[in-house]
């Protein structure tokens, strides 16, 4: 197999995949942020474990909904692609 051909291969293929790599990065953060935010507020309200347990269920509704939404948005895109 020549090189030029596997390489262009490789680029079609991360074209495809790229879009989705950066989701689980972005729902790991929204959960984290929250569960940071959450444990400043009881700190500082001292309410311990309160917001703590709030925000971060919050973070993982949010997380999960928004990576959901993605996900159905791209492979929308992807299948109108392959229509026209």
């Amino acid at each position: 197999m020549d090189e030029e051909g596997s390489s262009g291969k490789f680029a079609s293929s991360y074209r495809e995949i790229g879009p989705y790599l950066g989701l689980g990065t972005q729902l790991a953060a929204t959960i984290l942020i929250m569960l940071f935010i959450g444990y400043k507020l009881d700190e500082y309200l001292d309410t311990y474990p309160v917001f703590l347990i709030i925000l971060t269920f919050l973070g993982g509704f949010a997380g999960i909904y928004n990576f959901i939404k993605t996900v159905l948005s791209l492979n929308q895109k992807k299948k109108s692609e392959k229509d026209s």
